[in-house]
Parts: C-alpha cells; sequence; structure tokens
C-alpha cells in the first residue's frame, strides 16, 4: 500500500506599523533561500481567486474600485464601500482539478473593514493500490485555507492592509498545518486615477509538516504592481511585478532549443548576456488591460511572460501566457469569467459572482 502521496501537479497606526515590520522580519528569516515555486508547500495559496485577476494576466492587481475580490491578492484595497459584498468563485482547472473562493466584507466602526475568504482546491479522487494492481479503495486530496484580511487607508492616498491565513492540506493519509500573513501598502493619486502597491505575501511557516523531514518553505514572494486609468480613455493598464526577492527565474529546459545543442552540427546554442538578461527581466512583469464599455461592461486581457516561457511547447506557441476576461454588471449581480492559456493542453475557466447584500434588504 501507498505510505505517502503528493499531488504535482484596532490597533493605532504605529502598533500596527511596528507588527508589519516584526512580520517582515520573521518572514525573511523563515525565506531566506525562497524560490520561485515547486519548491515548497502550500502553492495554491498563489492561485487567482477571481475570474477578473485571472483575465489580466496574474494573481495581483493595484486597483482600487472597491472590488471586493481584490482584497485576498491585495489587502490595502480594503474599503469600507465592502461592507457587506460577497463574492463566491469557482474554477474549473485541469481534468477533475477544481477550486473555489467564497468572499465576505464587513465594516466596524472603529476596527476597520475586514473581509473573510475561504479557499479550497480538490484534487478529485484516486485509486489506491500496490505494485500488484491490487486496490484497496479510492482516496482524496485537497486543501484548505481560512483568510482574514483587515485594511484601512491613513490619508486619503496612502493605505495598509494584512492577512491572516490558517492553512491545511491532506494528501492520501499524510496531512499538514501552516499559518502565514500577508502585508501591504498602497498609494493612490488625489483623482484615484493611478493606484500602486507593495506586497509581501505568504510571510509564514508550516508547524506541522507532512513528514518527520522537518517543516518547509511557504511560496513566500514580494510583489509590486501599478495601474493607470486614463482621463479621456475608458481603459486602464495595470503592470506587475513579481518575484522581486529573486532575479533568476529561469530554470534549464532540455527541450528549449535556445538552451540545447543543436541537432546538425552538435554545437551548444549559447545565450548573450544582453539576452539572458532581457529574458530574466520579463519573467518578473505581467502586462493587463482592461476596457470599460459603459458602466456595466467591461472586458480584460493579459500576458504572462514567465507562464509562456515555462509552458510552451517549443515550436508551438499557441496563445500560451495569455488571459482574457469580461465582466458585467446584471441588476445586483456582478459576473465575470475569464479563460487563462497555461498550456495547449487546455485553458482553466473562472468563473465569479459577486454582490451586495444590501441590495436584497427591503427599505
Amino acid at each position: 500500500m501507498f505510505t505517502h502521496f503528493a499531488v504535482t501537479k484596532i490597533y493605532p497606526v504605529k502598533k500596527i506599523l511596528l507588527i508589519t515590520l516584526i512580520s517582515l522580519m520573521s518572514g525573511w528569516s523563515f525565506t531566506s533561500s525562497a524560490q520561485a515555486g515547486g519548491d515548497g508547500v502550500f502553492e495554491f495559496l498563489n492561485l487567482p481567486n477571481s475570474a477578473r485577476i485571472a483575465g489580466l494576466g496574474s494573481n495581483f492587481l493595484a486597483i482600487n474600485d472597491n472590488d471586493v475580490t481584490l482584497s485576498l491578492a491585495n489587502p490595502s484595497l480594503i474599503t469600507e464601500k465592502m461592507h457587506n459584498n460577497l463574492a463566491l468563485s469557482f474554477v474549473d482547472y485541469y481534468t477533475d482539478i477544481n477550486y473555489g473562493f467564497a468572499q465576505y466584507g464587513r465594516t466596524f466602526n472603529t476596527a476597520g473593514t475586514f473581509v473573510g475568504t475561504m479557499q479550497f482546491i480538490s484534487y478529485g479522487s484516486f485509486t489506491e493500490a500496490d505494485e500488484a494492481g491490487v486496490k484497496y479503495g479510492e482516496f482524496g486530496a485537497s486543501e484548505y485555507a481560512l483568510n482574514v484580511g483587515w485594511g484601512r487607508w491613513l490619508t486619503p492616498k496612502f493605505s495598509i492592509g494584512a492577512n491572516a491565513k490558517m492553512i491545511y492540506s491532506y494528501f492520501y493519509i499524510e496531512n499538514s498545518f501552516g499559518i502565514a500573513v500577508d502585508v501591504a501598502g498602497s498609494y493612490q493619486s488625489p483623482d484615484s486615477s493611478f493606484t500602486a502597491s507593495v506586497i509581501f505575501s505568504n510571510i509564514g511557516y508550516q508547524v506541522v509538516p507532512y513528514t518527520n523531514q522537518g517543516s518547509e518553505p511557504l511560496p513566500f514572494e514580494i510583489r509590486a504592481g501599478l495601474s493607470k486609468r486614463f482621463e479621456h480613455v475608458p481603459f486602464r493598464i495595470s503592470v506587475l511585478l513579481t518575484h522581486l526577492e529573486k532575479w533568476d527565474l529561469s530554470y534549464d529546459n532540455p527541450n528549449d532549443p535556445a538552451n540545447g545543442t543543436d541537432p546538425l552540427t552538435g554545437e551548444v546554442n549559447e545565450v548573450s548576456g544582453v539576452e539572458e538578461f532581457a529574458d530574466n527581466f520579463m519573467r518578473h512583469i505581467v502586462f493587463g488591460g482592461e476596457l470599460y464599455l459603459g458602466k456595466h461592461l467591461s472586458l480584460q486581457g493579459g500576458y504572462n511572460y514567465q507562464r509562456r516561457q515555462e509552458m510552451k511547447v517549443s515550436g508551438k506557441s499557441g496563445l500560451v501566457g495569455f488571459s482574457f476576461g469580461a465582466g458585467v454588471k446584471v441588476s445586483k449581480f456582478s459576473i465575470s469569467y475569464a479563460r487563462s492559456t497555461y498550456h495547449l493542453a487546455g485553458s482553466p475557466n473562472y468563473f465569479t459572482f459577486t454582490f451586495n447584500l444590501d441590495e436584497f434588504v427591503k427599505n
């Protein structure tokens, strides 16, 4: 029988700032050897939690327009206008893998605004068998996280926010528990057309490891982003900087001709220093754009260079790295859909429903 299963696939402001600083220092001690991905645990924390975010190409945005779904990726965007907002997201991932989110915002007079988020990912069901093919039944694998986010605007231009996370993971007979926090800050221009944010995400610790080999690192990451909505054009551009804690995000890909050997001459295809620098630089950048067609319809598009370089098939790249989405306001509901191309094998579908519970209460 299998013995282990793994899936590849209202504090004053001064006190808040002090806690944030301590958290950052602690986070660096936990993540001094931070990796870009795939080398730690709880990677599901970095999955896009709404169709709008996925449509813009990443899992983080710097857009301040009171969208409660953005609060998980950037808690410094939490505002009191998210009070009684409820958002439900579901993602039809690959094969029988799916994940989802439920988010709710609540404002308290003295404490500020909080957003609670419950997220899960289910990897489906698996058949347990030994090396002889004898079947013993089926088992599942899933991961969960309970997030509580808080945010407050210190001035009309500056805001701060934080998420506290409790994480549980279950793979066959192995399970794990962890805790983490995000800390973020944002700047907004006086006319609200420009927003810039920075976040230190997944600062934490694996309290209960899967095995007795010790704790593994969490997917710590430093991200920054900015967005600009143009005055005379109904369009907003978004630029995100990912993995600022690590410069080199490349890896040796034996299927990449640029890093391989010429099959005819046997010579190594060397990459110049300029090309290597440009490639590493672009791996940190995600571009997104949002077009507003009236007050009730928006279209999103994004381009993730790193995703394209890592997931494309040589000679047949297709739309890998590109994402598209749309959002529409229908009566009391906001409905969003996105499709993000990770690989030629298929593209996940994202669905998000958002509404304000106050609108259903009769005066």
